[in-house]
C-alpha cells in the first residue's frame, strides 16, 4: 500500500497561511468598524457644514497668551475701572462698495444702513438679551464707491488694502464698516484692537467688512438680520469665537462662555460638545456661527473683555 507522507515543513506552512488569512479577515473587520465609527462620529467642520463663515484670523496660542497677559497688566494698573453701560459712543463710517446702482449691485440703501446701526445698538445694549455693554453706535457718515475689483475683495487681498487705504476715516475709536460682495464665500471679517497699535499700515486696515446682503433686510437668509455686523464688531472690540481653543481651559479667554469644541451651525438647541465642562454650548452667543435668529447675546465676561481692550487700544 502506498503511503502519503506530510513533511513538518508542509504542516508549518499550512498553519502560517491559516493564521495569515485570519489576521487579514480581522483587519478587514476592524477597518470596516473604524470606518463606520468615523462616519457616524465625525466632527462637523465649516467645510462639511454650509453655514456662517467668518474670515477673521485668530492669533496663535503663543500670541493669544501674550495679548491676554498684556490686557491683564493693563487692567491691573487701570484707573477708574470698567466704563458704565452706554457710556462709550462709537462713530460708524459706512463705506458702500458696489458694482453699479441698485441693491443687486451691492449699492445698499440708507435705510438698511440705519437699521444695521440699530441692530448694533440693540445687541450691545442687551436689548435682545445678555449683557448691557458700555458701547453704543452712531452713524457718522456714508460714502459710496463703484469699483468692480474692490467689490469682490477677499480677506487679506490687494483690493482690500487698496479700498481701506483710500476710504478709512477717523481714529482708533472710529468703526469703519465696509460692505461688498465678498470673495471666498465669506460673510465677513474684522481686525482686532491690538492690530491698530501695530503701525500705520495695519491701522489703515482697521475695521469690519461684511457681505452687503447680510445687512438687515438683505437676501442672505438666514444671515440677513444684521448679526454678521454684530459678530464682526465683537471681533473689532477684542472677542474671539466662542469655540476658540475648543475644550481647552483657556478657550476664548472669557470665563462665562462655556467651552465649545467646534462651531455651531443653524440652531442646535441642547448641544454639548465639551461634556466634561459645565454648561451647554453657547449657541445663542453672537460670537458663534449659528443663524441670525438663533443668536442674541453677549455675556458679562465678554462685555468686560471688550471694555478692557477698548480702554487699552481705542480710547481717545
Amino acid at each position: 500500500m502506498q503511503q502519503n507522507h506530510f513533511s513538518p515543513f508542509g504542516v508549518d506552512l499550512m498553519k502560517k497561511i491559516i493564521v495569515l488569512l485570519a489576521l487579514v479577515a480581522l483587519g478587514l473587520a476592524l477597518g470596516l468598524t473604524l470606518a463606520t465609527f468615523q462616519k457616524t462620529h465625525a466632527l462637523p467642520s465649516a467645510a462639511q457644514e454650509k453655514g456662517r463663515t467668518c474670515g477673521t484670523r485668530h492669533p496663535d496660542d503663543l500670541t493669544s497668551t501674550s495679548i491676554q497677559e498684556s490686557l491683564n497688566r493693563f487692567n491691573a494698573n487701570r484707573r477708574g475701572g470698567p466704563f458704565p453701560s452706554g457710556s462709550i459712543i462709537i462713530p460708524v463710517y459706512f463705506h458702500v462698495i458696489n458694482n453699479g446702482p441698485g441693491i443687486a449691485n451691492g449699492d445698499v440703501p440708507e435705510h438698511m444702513i440705519r437699521r444695521q446701526v440699530d441692530v448694533l445698538n440693540d445687541s450691545f445694549s442687551g436689548k435682545t438679551g445678555g449683557s448691557n455693554s458700555p458701547f453704543r453706535f452712531v452713524l457718522a457718515g456714508i460714502d459710496r464707491t463703484t469699483n468692480a475689483a474692490w467689490y469682490t475683495m477677499g480677506f487679506g487681498s490687494r483690493e482690500e488694502r487698496q479700498a481701506k487705504t483710500a476710504l478709512r476715516k477717523g481714529g482708533a475709536n472710529a468703526l469703519n464698516f465696509y460692505t461688498a460682495n465678498l470673495g471666498g464665500g465669506l460673510l465677513g471679517w474684522a481686525t482686532f484692537p491690538w492690530e491698530y497699535d501695530d503701525g500705520p499700515v495695519n491701522a489703515a486696515l482697521d475695521g469690519v467688512v461684511c457681505l452687503f446682503s447680510s445687512l438687515p433686510g438683505g437676501s442672505e437668509v438666514p444671515y440677513n438680520e444684521g448679526d454678521t455686523g454684530t459678530h464682526e464688531v465683537g471681533h473689532w472690540l477684542g472677542l474671539y469665537h466662542t469655540f476658540q481653543g475648543g475644550c481647552s481651559a483657556k478657550g476664548d479667554y472669557v470665563g462665562d462662555t462655556p467651552q465649545e469644541r467646534y462651531p455651531a451651525f443653524r440652531c442646535p438647541g441642547g448641544r454639548d460638545t465639551c461634556t466634561r465642562d459645565l454648561g451647554l454650548d453657547p449657541i445663542s452667543n453672537f460670537m458663534d456661527y449659528t443663524d441670525d435668529p438663533c443668536m442674541f447675546e453677549f455675556t458679562a465676561g465678554q462685555s468686560l473683555r471688550m471694555d478692557g481692550f477698548f480702554a487699552q487700544y481705542r480710547q481717545q
